[in-house]
């Protein structure tokens, strides 16, 4: 009776759910090596992208085309080199024999060791991307965001990590994974940069302009591409089986005839390129890029002292425009707003002034003359004053002022221009600046008015 008093009670204590087990995923996930890499993954990312945030900081196409250049140049070399770390951690550790005695298969091992490190890389570079696109969403210009290619390349990411996590099992060697992340870097690197041929389009880094999308399905056939040969390799190595390999390789096969076959027709102009949004308020009118159509209220305004001194004057230009090639005949190109971090930075004008008087020059068209006569050159120069003088206008008289007798000369020439058109009449100057424009393309000396 007593001993069965005693076990009663030791069943009433008892736990009646056994404990959990935790898969072993986790245990990787959360310790060791795989955090530290992801969290080097967004270092690296983030302070490459943060030095020259000024060239893309604004453009969403930009944006992703150096955040696409810093992840395959600098993130892929990295997760080659953290994953074939992590492949040699059982033969530092001494426990390959063991490791091999467990009830787990070779794949489910393997796996247990890779994924998590894969993950954390990804999880890195997802980090990086968004902080990006956040620096780019408050001073966007007007395109759209590109989100196809950040997704084919944190696929990329993943699939060099499970690659070096193959070559760090099959060589034993300290030094494999820093060599193999130069080698990483280098392949990438000539073949994005120097590669002419179709052959380049099989690398997942190719160099490709900001006004540049690729079609839909480009990232993936990358992804593809990448990720056959990846699994193949990590079949060939951990599978039972080792013919299964095939069948990703197939694919991946089938993904790199597609894409070196199609070649330069993976990427295509973007339609909002040959857009172009204006303000029509304006003689002569002022025309953006789709692309920047943000940037039209700051540019409108910069130019603003200029259009309004030229109200009233004709033969001007019908408009400014944005387009590529060269401007029509009854049109002016703008000053340039590409690249991103010279005349526009973070979604700003980094100098109005300077932006009108390059405005200015360009209504005079005469950018293609060799040389040009004095005269005309006065009558440039007192155009160019009275519209939108160059915020060095005065360090460039100043250096004619300690100049040759010639050079000081041709300064008081061109300060006796600018007094006679400023102190003309309103109707008297507008009708000087109506004959003037008459001839802004020619070169010599014959029809361009005197002042």
């Amino acid at each position: 009776m007593t001993l069965l008093t005693e076990r009663t009670s030791e069943e009433r204590g008892a736990s009646p759910h056994p404990p959990l087990t935790r898969h072993p995923l986790r245990a990787e996930a959360v310790r060791g090596f795989a955090p530290w890499a992801g969290a080097a993954m967004t270092l690296t990312l983030v302070v490459t992208l943060a030095v020259g945030s000024e060239q893309w900081q604004g453009g969403w196409a930009e944006t992703r085309d150096h955040v696409h250049t810093a992840a395959m140049l600098l993130g892929v070399p990295l997760a080659l080199a953290a994953g074939c770390w992590q492949g040699q951690r059982e033969r530092r550790r001494g426990t390959e024999e063991l490791l091999a005695t467990a009830v787990r298969g070779r794949t489910a091992a393997f796996l247990a060791s890779a994924l998590p490190v894969a993950l954390w890389l990804v999880a890195g570079y997802a980090v990086a991307t968004a902080l990006a696109l956040l620096a780019t969403w408050y001073c966007a210009m007007g395109d759209r965001p590109h989100l196809g290619t950040p997704l084919a390349d944190a696929a990329v990411l993943a699939c060099a990590a499970l690659t070096g996590q193959v070559v760090g099992r099959l060589v034993a060697w300290r030094l494999a994974a820093p060599l193999l992340a130069a080698a990483g870097y280098v392949v990438l690197g000539v073949v994005g940069y120097e590669h002419r041929g179709s052959v380049r389009h099989l690398s997942p880094f190719v160099d490709a302009l900001s006004t540049s999308i690729p079609v839909w399905w480009q990232p993936l056939m990358t992804v593809a591409w990448t990720g056959g040969l990846t699994a193949a390799a990590v079949l060939a190595y951990a599978a039972r089986r080792r013919t299964v390999a095939l069948l990703p390789l197939v694919a991946a096969a089938a993904a790199g005839t597609l894409l070196v076959h199609t070649g330069d027709g993976l990427w295509h102009t973007d339609p909002l390129t040959r857009r172009q949004v204006c303000d029509t308020s304006t003689t002569p009118q002022i025309c953006v890029s789709a692309r920047y159509k943000g940037l039209l209220p700051q540019i409108t305004e910069a130019l603003s002292g200029m259009t309004g001194r030229l109200e009233g004057v004709e033969n001007l230009p019908v408009r400014f425009e944005d387009l590529p090639g060269r401007p029509g005949p009854d049109e002016v190109e703008l000053p340039m707003i590409t690249p991103i971090g010279w005349s526009v930075v973070r979604g700003r004008l980094a100098d109005p002034e300077e932006y009108a008087w390059a405005a200015g020059m360009a209504l005079q068209g005469r950018g293609d003359c060799d040389e040009v006569a004095p005269r005309v050159a006065a009558a440039d120069d007192a155009v160019e004053y009275y519209l939108a003088p160059s915020p060095l206008r005065r360090q460039f008289d100043e250096r004619y002022a300690r100049g040759s007798a010639a050079e000081r000369a041709e300064l008081r020439e061109r300060i006796a221009a600018r007094e006679r058109l400023a102190s003309m009449g309103e109707e008297e100057r507008r009708a000087w600046l109506s004959a003037y424009f008459a001839t802004r393309n020619e070169c010599g000396r014959n029809g361009v008015p005197a002042l």
